[in-house]
């Protein structure tokens, strides 16, 4: 188990997926929330039975899988069901967190979270780091990549906290509003601080 977690958030369309990926090509691990989230509602899980019982037919693809885009629409504008959303499938996703971070064997470990902050969840964590970014530019990559109208993104970020919390919150920083360059060194220089870190806590034990 490491003994030390960094937790990374960000708000949508911030570049988390990027730093994370950039950790782990540094050979530390990573335990990304958004994945243990996908894995719980694969086809045939007991969560995805429940929900398709909830939002009707719509709520799945043809293939089986969850309608993301559907669920994403309903609940963003509705908080009594997202609520409902988020009590169904948070306790699943932080047992499977907790069970991965247990594995991890790196001398520190990434637990990436977008909703770190919003769900109280610093005490599972040492450090804090946050990838920060413009709200204009956070607006333009959030819809490339999802291929959502801006105002289903604006409904997301009024889900979450705002950048000024965010930053409050915040050990360390990743401004991410340049190149993929100048992200990779920021990275770099904060695993080079993790390690140390990381040593300095093991020689106190």
């Amino acid at each position: 188990m490491s003994d030390y977690v960094v937790g990374l958030t960000g708000g949508i369309g911030s570049g988390k997926t990027a730093v994370s990926d950039t950790f782990a090509d540094l050979g530390i691990d990573v335990i990304d929330a958004d994945i243990l989230a996908r894995e719980v509602v694969e086809p045939g899980s007991p969560a995805l039975h429940v929900i398709a019982k909830k939002f009707g037919d719509k709520s799945l693809l043809a293939d089986g899988n969850l309608n993301r885009q559907y669920i994403r629409e309903i609940v963003f504008s509705d908080p009594l069901l997202k609520t409902w959303l988020d009590n169904l499938l948070h306790p699943m996703i932080r047992k499977n967190m907790q069970r991965q971070l247990k594995q991890a064997k790196s001398p520190y470990c990434i637990l990436a979270v977008p909703l770190l902050i919003e769900n109280s969840m610093m005490a599972m964590v040492n450090r804090v780091l946050v990838v920060d970014v413009d709200e204009e530019v956070q607006l333009q990559r959030a819809a490339n990549r999802d291929q959502q109208s801006s105002q289903q993104i604006k409904n997301i970020m009024a889900n979450q906290v705002s950048r000024e919390v965010r930053l409050s919150h915040a050990d360390d920083v990743i401004d991410n509003n340049g190149s993929v360059d100048n992200l990779k060194k920021q990275v770099e220089q904060l695993h080079q601080q993790y390690l140390l870190q990381t040593t300095n806590q093991i020689a106190l034990v």
